[in-house]
C-alpha cells in the first residue's frame, strides 16, 4: 500500500488460516417399506418435514407401516432433515443401504421395525465401513426373555419386525436376539417398541422406537450439543410401551448395551440409556462419546483437504497443528471435552514421526488426534490420512 499524505491506513493481510467447522450430525437416513410401496423405490429422497413425506410415499394410503410410523416420530421429536429410501416390497435393504454409500451428508440410519439379525448386520456394517455415521438399531415387537436380548442373534431367519422373537425350535428359542457387539460402536440398540396414534387414522399401534429416538439424538444437539447423552429425554408422541421395565431387568440390560425406554410415574416416558453396542470396555462404549469422536474426526478430514498436493514439510505440518487445534479448543470450550485446560482435553501430533519418509514418498500427510470425552486419563486416539486417492480415517 503506497502511503502519499499523512492518515490512519488500514491494510488487510490474509492470516493463512482456514477455520475448521464441525460438521452436521443429525441428518438421518430411514430406510423401509413406504404406505404407498411402488413410490420411489430405491430412489434416495431427501424430506425435510413431514408433509412433505407424506405427499412423496403415503398418498392416499389408508395403512401406516413402520416406515412411515418412524418417520412421523423423527418430526415430532425434533427432527429437522432426512433422507427417505423405499426398499418397496421386494424389501432390499443391502440395496437400499449400497445407495446411502453416494450420499455424504449422513450421520444416523434407522431402519424403523426391521429387526432380523442379517438387518442388524447389513446396518453396522454400512455405519461401520462408512465411519461418518450410526445405526439406531429396535429390538423385536415381542420378546420372550429379556436375556436373549443381550445375546447376538444368528443369520438366516429371524423374520423382520419381532420375528424369532418368541416360539419356535427349542434351538430358536435359545438364540440371542440382539446385534454383535463390536469394540467400535457403530450401533445403538433400543427396546420397547412405543404404543402411538397411528400418524393416518389415529388408532392405538405399536411403533418401533428407532423414528423417535433419532428425532432424540436431532433434538439433543440443537439443544445441548452431539457430546450431550439423547437420554433422560421424553418420548413424544408415545402414549405406553410394549413391555415395563423395572429397575432390575434395566440393570441387566443396560450393562449389556441395550437401551431401555421406560416410564416414570412423575415424568412420563423417557429414553433411559446411552449405551452402543461396544462393550464397557470400548471408549466408544457411549453413544455421545462414538458421535462426538465422529463428528470431530469427519469435521478434520472435510476441512483439511486444501493440504492435497501441498508441499509435506514442516511448514505444512505446522498450519495443520494450528487449525486443528484451533478447532478443537472451540469444541473444549463449548463443553464436549473433559479437563481444566485445553492440555487436559486433547492433543494434536503432526510431524516427522506421523509423516516417516515413507509415508511422504507415498503422498501421504497423517495427523493424530487424542481426545478426552469422558475424563482426562482416558484418550480415545484416531489418525487422520490425506491423500491424493482421499481420505483414510481410523478411530
Amino acid at each position: 500500500m503506497e502511503k502519499t499524505a499523512p492518515g490512519v491506513y488500514i491494510e488487510y493481510k490474509e492470516s493463512g488460516a482456514r477455520p475448521i467447522r464441525a460438521v452436521g450430525t443429525s441428518r438421518t437416513a430411514f430406510l423401509g417399506v413406504a404406505p404407498q410401496a411402488r413410490a420411489k423405490v430405491l430412489q434416495p429422497t431427501a424430506i425435510t418435514n413431514h408433509r412433505q413425506f407424506l405427499d412423496a410415499f403415503v398418498g392416499d394410503a389408508k395403512k401406516s407401516t413402520d416406515l412411515s410410523r418412524g418417520v412421523h416420530g423423527f418430526f415430532l421429536n425434533g427432527g429437522g432433515r432426512c433422507v427417505v429410501v423405499n426398499i418397496g416390497q421386494a424389501a432390499d435393504l443391502t440395496k437400499g443401504l449400497e445407495l446411502l454409500r453416494a450420499i455424504d451428508d449422513v450421520q444416523i440410519v434407522a431402519a424403523p421395525g426391521m429387526t432380523d439379525f442379517d438387518d442388524y448386520e447389513a446396518l453396522y456394517a454400512h455405519c461401520a465401513e462408512m465411519g461418518d455415521r450410526i445405526a439406531v438399531l429396535d429390538a423385536p415387537e415381542t420378546v420372550d426373555d429379556l436375556a436373549r436380548l443381550t445375546r447376538p442373534g444368528s443369520g438366516g431367519g429371524g423374520g423382520g419386525a419381532g420375528g424369532g422373537a418368541g416360539g419356535g425350535t427349542a434351538a430358536a428359542d435359545k438364540r440371542g436376539l440382539g446385534p454383535t457387539r463390536d469394540d467400535k460402536g457403530h450401533a445403538a440398540f433400543y427396546y420397547p417398541w412405543l404404543e402411538i396414534k397411528d400418524p393416518l387414522d389415529g388408532s392405538k399401534v405399536m411403533a418401533p422406537p428407532s423414528g423417535h429416538v433419532a428425532g432424540i439424538f436431532a433434538r439433543t444437539d440443537a439443544t445441548r450439543g452431539v457430546h450431550k447423552a439423547p437420554a433422560n429425554e421424553p418420548v413424544r408422541g408415545a402414549t405406553g410401551l410394549a413391555r415395563a421395565i423395572d429397575n432390575q431387568q434395566q440393570r441387566d440390560l443396560n450393562e449389556n448395551g441395550v437401551n431401555v425406554i421406560r416410564y416414570f410415574a412423575d415424568r412420563g416416558i423417557l429414553v433411559w440409556g446411552a449405551r452402543t453396542v461396544a462393550p464397557s470396555s470400548s471408549p466408544y462404549c457411549y453413544v455421545p462419546v462414538r458421535r462426538l469422536v465422529t463428528m470431530i474426526a469427519e469435521s478434520i478430514a472435510r476441512n483439511t483437504r486444501w493440504i492435497v498436493f501441498e508441499p509435506n514439510d514442516e511448514r505444512l505440518w505446522k498450519l495443520i497443528r494450528r487449525d486443528v487445534t484451533a478447532f478443537l479448543t472451540s469444541v473444549w470450550r463449548d463443553g464436549a471435552l473433559q479437563g481444566a485446560t485445553a492440555d487436559q482435553a486433547f492433543y494434536v501430533k503432526c510431524d516427522d514421526e506421523t509423516n516417516p519418509q515413507e509415508g511422504i514418498d507415498r503422498g501421504e500427510v497423517v495427523v493424530q488426534v487424542g481426545l478426552a470425552p469422558i475424563k482426562p486419563a482416558e484418550f480415545v486416539i484416531f489418525q487422520i490420512s490425506q491423500d491424493a486417492a482421499g481420505r483414510t480415517l481410523e478411530s
